[in-house]
């Protein structure tokens, strides 16, 4: 049976991570378990996910990888979640849906979790645009 589908294809919000997300080289979408996920070889990110210890629903978040340390310095934010199934592998939650999103920080985010996630020839692809 299909994951039923746990986004508004009209949502604004996931219009511009797509445009932040496919703007990186390779990056693709596709729909699995009922969500957006972005990929190379293997996803650097999801729109859509729930917190770990409460399970509350954060439907209009997105869910990168980033770099360890920088992964503990975002936990302390209040608008950064440990995500259910993806948080013990390293990835947090940036939750989208409040008054006052930092799309350059969004943008940030979704980069490393491409660099950390990526392979290398895709990196230095990125890199040669910069």
């Amino acid at each position: 049976m299909p994951h039923p589908v746990m986004f508004d294809e009209a949502d604004p919000l996931l219009a511009r991570v797509r445009h932040l997300a496919l703007a990186l080289p390779a990056a693709s979408e596709k729909i699995s378990h009922g969500r957006p996920f972005f990929s190379t070889r293997t996803a650097f990110a999801v729109y859509g996910g729930s917190e770990k210890d409460t399970r509350t629903p954060f439907p209009r978040s997105l869910i990168v990888k980033p770099h360890e340390e920088e992964r503990r310095a975002l936990l302390e934010e209040p608008h950064i979640y440990l995500p259910m199934y993806f948080g013990p592998s390293g990835w947090v939650g940036y939750d989208l849906a409040r008054p006052e999103v930092d799309w350059d920080e969004v943008a940030e985010l979704l980069d490393m979790s491409f660099r950390v996630t990526a392979p290398t020839r895709l990196v230095r692809e990125l890199d040669g645009r910069l």
